[in-house]
Order: structure tokens, then sequence, then C-alpha cells
């Protein structure tokens, strides 16, 4: 049995049944996770002891006829961003000087365990999730399973390429602006964030450090099924986020099972701001007019942003380094200056928004609150008549890896200069808005590199996401051959 081709629920189905051990399963795991990452770098570090360990307690549970959940003994991996599991140890992205031990568990890791999954190890992230691909000084560039040359796109670009490849069904996202989506996209995976609210952001000592733009905890998988068991565990309430739901519990398995008929939804290639590759265009435009079959209606909608996509670009490379440049401060002032001492160590581009962001002044702080309300009304403009909006997630296809552990988007698009940290990404607006949204597979392009679609749906309608994604998933399938071969 090829358990790499299943589903995490598919998996746990059979774990659950008695028809395979959780031991099992990992071994399983590991042997292709030892066999693929060299060729891939989605993993940083493996911890199958603990996995082990964890399976052994798993099997006790099932053997006592306990409840383990829907996901029992399925391989999940974390992202090594922020602390995600006590006792394990997070880099911020590859920046070794930071290394320390995690002091607390991810949501998405809590809910994990509460669905019975096995963490096995971290994946790869650039430094600080500051940006739409994934190198780091430290580790280096996380290649795409569908073309090593390529990246595997970011920040959570480790978690897509392993969920590709078939190291494992489900993995660890985080997204501050698109970093969920952008490597779902590159990688032709499943990724949703939620709305804001949905799923917690608990930070100390500044509860309102994850809204600068709204970032988000989640998951990327090869099924929709799969992301909506994840939500169901994710999603609900702590007074501890100032900006947390107050939940009616929801079944995200049954939601999506809504059909759509009659929806209107809204599609744009380029938000009236952006510049497109054809044949990301092209790509994309005939998967979103496939809801079509679903009896959905679907209209090509206008935008009248007043300001650029690089504006808004730049606007959210300041606003997204507010926090770490109050991080850098404060650390320096303990004794570690990450700039001044360990400047290798740092992406250049990090280092010139940081100083950007701490030199900010109260007007750039409102120019930030006005450019975001005129990204926010621009949007519930078009939201007034429609129920979705469908986008590309990049506007580009996969980049090729650089050789000095800096890879970033391309500098030109179609001949016009484009910034390369985010704004080659069509991601990015939601996390100002905390609108829910989500990367669908959209097709290959003729060199055989992905390409997503965006689902955006109302605030706080993440059911609707959820229904659309489903219905697309049952109308054009994206079960592809895994490259299995490809290294």
């Amino acid at each position: 049995m090829e358990l790499e081709r299943l589903s995490g629920v598919q998996l746990g189905a059979l774990v659950n049944k008695g028809e395979i051990k959780p031991a099992e399963v990992i071994e399983n795991f590991q042997h292709r996770i030892e066999a693929r990452n060299p060729g891939l770098n989605a993993f940083v570090y493996t911890k199958f002891d603990d996995a082990y360990e964890e399976a052994k307690k798993l099997e006790v549970r099932l053997a006592n006829k306990e409840d383990v959940g829907p996901l029992a003994g399925v391989p999940v991996g974390l992202k090594d961003f922020l602390p995600s599991k006590k006792g394990w140890t997070n880099s911020h992205g590859g920046v070794k000087s930071l290394i320390r031990e995690d002091s607390e568990d991810s949501e998405f890791y809590k809910a994990a365990r509460q669905a019975g999954c096995i963490a096995v190890g971290k994946t790869n992230s650039p430094a600080f999730a500051f940006r739409g691909t994934c190198d780091n000084k430290l580790y280096g560039p996380t290649r795409n399973p569908f073309n090593t040359e390529y990246n595997s796109g970011g920040s959570s670009g480790g978690s897509a390429a392993a969920v590709a490849d078939g190291m494992l069904p489900i993995s660890e996202g985080s997204d501050g602006g698109g970093s969920i989506r952008i490597p779902s996209s590159w990688c032709q995976c499943f990724g949703f964030k939620g709305s804001v609210g949905t799923v917690p952001s608990v930070c100390r000592p500044d509860a309102w450090t994850a809204t600068h733009p709204f970032c988000f905890n989640g998951a990327i998988t090869r099924t929709v099924t799969d992301s909506a068991v994840m939500l169901n565990y994710m999603a609900h309430y702590d007074p501890k986020d100032p900006f947390s739901l107050p939940h009616q519990p929801k079944d995200y398995t049954e939601l999506m099972k809504k059909p759509i008929k009659d929806w209107r939804i809204g599609f744009t290639p380029d938000f009236d701001m952006f510049t497109v590759d054809p044949e990301v265009e092209s790509i994309v435009t005939k998967a979103a007019y496939k809801f079509e079959e679903a009896g959905a209606h679907i209209d090509r909608v206008h935008f009248d942003f007043k300001h650029t996509a690089d504006d808004y670009a730049k606007l959210w490379c300041r606003s997204i380094s507010i926090d770490t440049s109050l991080d850098l401060y404060y650390w320096k002032k303990a004794g570690l200056d990450l700039v001044g001492d360990h400047r290798d160590e740092l992406p250049e581009e990090f280092i010139y928004w940081n100083e950007k962001a701490f030199n900010s002044t109260v007007l750039d702080y409102r120019y930030f609150n006005d450019l975001r309300t005129e990204i926010l009304d621009c949007q519930e403009k078009v939201f007034a008549d429609y129920d979705l909006i469908l986008a590309p997630v990049t506007v580009c296809p996969p980049v090729k890896n650089s050789d000095d552990c800096n890879t970033k988007g391309p500098e030109f698009v179609n001949g016009k200069k484009t910034e390369q940290l985010i704004g080659f990404c069509e991601t990015f607006l939601e996390n100002f808005t905390g609108n829910p949204a989500a990367s669908v597979p959209a097709g290959l392009t003729v060199e055989g590199l992905p390409v997503g679609l965006q689902i955006i749906g109302k605030k706080y309608r993440d059911e609707d996401v959820f229904a659309a994604a489903y219905t697309y998933e049952q109308i054009a399938p994206w079960n592809y051959d895994i490259p299995y071969n490809r290294i």
C-alpha cells in the first residue's frame, strides 16, 4: 500500500480501523522523508524518536477503544519559524543566532494533536517569514517537487513541498501576506487561511502583534477535506486574542458540501493594478469559469484602487516589519545585536525594511491605515454584489532558485518592474483586510509548473470558501501523479 498517496482522512481511517498501526505509519513516512528530503530540502530537521514515542502512546489509546480523532497516526510537519511544539527548537526561519527552544505549542499543533496527528519534524521557511519565496542563509532554498531548479514558494515552502511530494499529507503553515497560499499554489496543494478571529492568535507582550497586517496559522494539505478537518479543530474562541470570535460549533466537512448554484462570483486577473504573466492569466481564467459547471454566475469585476500594486507591496513590507523591528531593538538591549554582530545571517532586504519601520512616524502610521482602509473599501464595494472573488495567487509561475541563499520573486513581469518580496503575489491584500482566502490548483504551465487560483470570501464566511473549493475539487480534481521520480 502506497501510504504517501493517501489523504490524511484516508490514512486516519485505516489507523482507526486497526488496519495499520501508528508506528508502522511513521516508519513508512520516515523512509520516504529520508529518501526524498535531501533533494528537496523541505525539512530542516526531523524528530522520529519523538514520533515513535507518540505513536506507541496512540496505540495504547486505540487498544483501549478511545476516540483519538479522525487523523489518528497521521504524520504532520511543523513550520520552523515561531514556536510550534514545546521542547523542540525554532530558528525564526533559518537565523542561526535565534535558534531557541519552543516555549509553546502553536494553534496548528494543538489542533493536530487533538485530531490524532503525530509531528515528525520542522519544515523550512525564509528568515522571519519575510517574503513569498523559501530560502535562507542557514538552510538554503526549498526546491519545488515539480522541478527542483525552481522554488517552492514561501514562506511556508518547506511544508508545501513536503505535502506535494508525499512526505506527509498535512503540514503547518502561517500566513501574514500569503505564506500559506503562495507555496500551496506553486506546489499544487490546497491552502486556506481563515477570517481574522476564526483561529486564535495569542501574542505577548503585545496582544495586537499579529494585526498589522493580520497573520494567521493554518494547514497545507492535498485535499479540501483534510483542511476542513483541521479547521474543525483549530477554530475556537480564546479571550487572550482580542479578535477571537465567539464560535458556535461548526463542521466544515459538512458545510463545504453546500451547493454554490446561482452564486454570483467575481473574477479578476489583476485587481486592475497587478501585471500578470499571460500564461498564468490564461490558466487561472479557465479555472475560474469552471465554476459555471456548478451553476454559479461568473463576471469579470473591476476595482478602483487609487494606489499602485507597488505602493501596496511596499506598505506590506514596512508594516509587517513593525514588530520585528521592535524585536531587534529589544534583543539588542538584552545583548543580542543581530544586525550589528550577525548581519551575515539576515537578508539585506529584511534589514532595510526593519530600519524603515523602526524610523517611521505617526504620519507614516496614518498613511498605512489610510491605504489599508482603501483596500477594504474597494473590496467591499465588489462584495456588495458578489458572494466570492476569484484571482490568481501569484502573477507568475514559480521562480528559479538563486545560488546565494536569497531567492526572491521576479524583478520584472511582462517588462514591468515588480517588488520582489511580495509584489508578485495577489495574496497580501487579504491580510490587510482579514478576509478568508484559499489557493486551489488551477493547472500546470507548459513547463509543468503549478499555478494556483485564489478564492476569496466575505469576512466571517469561511464556509463559503470551503464550499467553493470543494465544488471546484469535484469539477476539476487535482489528483495528479505526485512527482516521485523527478529527483
